[in-house]
């Protein structure tokens, strides 16, 4: 529509005595209201030109990982050391950790427990399914490097194991 168009739609409005005229196409929107008169006895126009847009279809996005702290830092070079005679545990995915299948059973594992090869050894819950993790290797729960029911990253640490 053109600058001649809208004006004598305006014109047809000022003379039909409408008080308000919508007119909508594909490209765009306009509305015309007359509340009141101006000086001269003209109708006062208000022309709004509104695009209208094309609906958008969403697009989805990664969802992003919760921040997790990090397990702390031993401070001595001792520590560092003792910690490198054992084998970590590693969670294979992004999730939540518990060391529990239901709130009144037991734990997996608890420290000082021997595990064997395909033990499971925690749970962790992806998008609402309950992945068991096992032991890839045997040997004895040294530590417990995560609370229970906390969120873990891909690739951090969950437990230490003394392999002899």
């Amino acid at each position: 529509m053109d600058l001649e168009e809208i004006q004598s739609l305006i014109k047809f409005v000022a003379k039909s005595g409408a008080t308000e005229v919508q007119l909508e196409t594909g490209d765009f929107k306009i509305v015309i209201k007359t509340p009141g008169k101006r000086r001269g006895g003209e109708p006062e126009t208000i022309v709004q030109h509104i695009p209208v847009v094309a609906p958008q279809v969403a697009i989805a996005a990664p969802i992003a990982a919760m921040p997790v702290a990090e397990a702390p830092v031993p401070k001595e070079s001792t520590q560092a050391d003792e910690d490198s005679k054992y084998i970590t545990i590693k969670s294979p995915m992004i999730g939540t950790f518990y060391r529990k299948a239901t709130p009144e059973s037991d734990l997996f594992v608890n420290v000082g427990d021997d595990i064997s090869e395909g033990k499971v050894v925690c749970i962790i819950e992806a998008m609402k399914l309950f992945n068991e993790i096992e032991a890839e290797f045997s040997g004895k729960i040294v530590k417990v490097l995560v609370d229970d029911a906390t969120p873990v990253e891909y690739d951090q640490p969950l437990f230490l194991v003394d392999p002899s």
